[in-house]
């Protein structure tokens, strides 16, 4: 197989893309956007710079920081790598210190002097059990029926944001096996898993940028701005608006696989367009000669009047000085509500979190900006569709089955596994 085309452009298509092209594959590479990145990319709006939502990357997405390195892409230039703190504005909060991730782990528990000790020995009995169980639990359960033993401020300080972060749906409807093996993955497989790695330059220079002049460089064709209308079977491979390909990796959205395939595999196709969807809104508020006392601060959330459960400190990332992004996830009740209601909802959050004084000069609304099908919604038992859809014929994409949530380094994930099975003619 020496032609393969990849249609999509976002994390998981450039994984495939940038792996089939290193082994020696012709790649033709199609995104229907005129820039590459998909959901985690570059926009423009009013004149200024933005990322479509703030992205985190931990220190245990090793095949994303693989990737990266691999075209030219230095992750600690990129990347402002911190050891997991969820420290809220008040001060309080958990942060696991360096070394050995179980003792780092129990440490942090240890330390966290906001809890009591009948909180703190709550969370470590839960963690062990999760641990002895092999971080294995009935696909039938929500996040917060696996938690519902543990104090009430464990769950609000702790689960809940760090399931709302990974999973991007609320506990009461998450997967708690997806969650668990989100946690073993990030607090026990190894010293500096967990740590945040906060974008220090807009996304676009993470991977997008850097694999789209690598792929070039390597021989590969990139068609930006351009929609495949048309896959049909052709011999044994296949034909993307009559060109030919002996192989193709569908990396599109869900969506668009879905429409690509419904006639070539209906079952998948149906499968894949039946995936259910959560939002995430970032807004973007500007407050001169202010600063925040961490890159990134959790915030108490609810549905009521605090929409957001997380603020980036953007100037203290390298970003444009006084610009803070208060991240919405799993925000459909708000996005149910209207933009104006976010907007207002948002900025009467900002003004009451934090001690007075913080905004010197006050807040300015700069952009809010909704990615309403932002990731998959990670309930129990979900039926993800395959990777396999027909012969030398693969999707790639955080949304195709796989251990982890919709995030990066699941995106990366599956896009180097649909190369492989290019490769392998698996």
């Amino acid at each position: 197989m020496n032609t393969v085309a990849v249609v999509g452009g976002g994390w998981a298509g450039l994984a495939a893309a940038v792996t089939l092209t290193a082994a020696g594959r012709a790649v033709t590479l199609f995104e229907m956007a005129p820039q590459l990145g998909g959901r985690a990319r570059r926009v423009e709006a009013g004149g200024a710079v933005f990322d479509n939502g703030q992205h985190i990357l931990i220190g245990a997405y090793t095949q994303t920081l693989a990737l990266m390195r691999q075209v030219g892409a230095d992750p600690d230039a990129l990347l402002q790598r911190l050891p997991l703190t969820l420290r809220y504005p008040e001060g309080h909060g958990l942060q696991l210190p360096g070394g050995p991730a179980v003792p780092a782990f129990v440490r942090g528990v240890l330390a966290c002097s906001d809890w009591t000790w009948r909180e703190r020995l709550a969370l470590l009995r839960a963690a062990t059990g999760w641990a002895l169980r092999g971080f294995r639990c009935s696909e039938t359960l929500t996040v917060a029926q696996l938690c519902a033993s543990l104090p009430a401020r464990i769950r609000a300080d702790l689960i809940d944001p760090l399931c709302i972060a990974a999973l991007n749906t609320p506990a009461q409807a998450a997967s708690a096996q997806v969650l668990l093996r989100v946690l073993r993955d990030a607090l026990f497989s190894g010293p500096g898993a967990a740590d945040l790695m906060l974008p220090r330059q807009t996304l676009d220079t993470l991977l997008p940028q850097p694999a789209g002049q690598w792929l070039r460089r390597g021989g590969a064709t990139l068609h930006l701005g351009r929609r495949v209308d048309r896959l049909v079977p052709a011999g044994p491979g296949w034909q993307l608006d009559g060109e030919p390909f002996d192989a193709v990796v569908l990396a599109s959205s869900a969506a668009e696989a879905a429409r690509l395939t419904r006639d070539i595999q209906p079952v998948w196709s149906a499968q894949a367009a039946g995936l259910a969807y959560e939002p995430i809104v970032t807004v973007y508020l500007q407050a001169d000669n202010a600063q925040l006392p961490a890159p990134m601060v959790a915030l108490h959330a609810d549905e009521h009047g605090a929409p957001a459960q997380f603020v980036f400190d953007i100037g203290a990332l390298g970003g444009p000085a006084g610009r803070f992004a208060f991240v919405i996830s799993g925000a459909a009740p708000w996005v149910a509500r209207g933009r104006e209601a976010i907007e207002q909802a948002t900025l009467a959050q900002a003004q009451s979190a934090f001690p007075a004084g913080t905004w010197p000069q006050g807040l300015q609304l700069l952009q809010l900006i909704s990615e309403k099908r932002a990731t998959f919604r990670c309930t129990p038992g979900l039926d993800r569709p395959p990777a396999a859809i027909a012969p030398q014929l693969w999707a790639a994409g955080d949304h195709v089955q796989g251990p982890y949530p919709a995030t990066l380094e699941g995106a990366v994930r599956a896009g180097r596994a649909a190369a492989q099975a290019v490769l392998t003619g698996a």
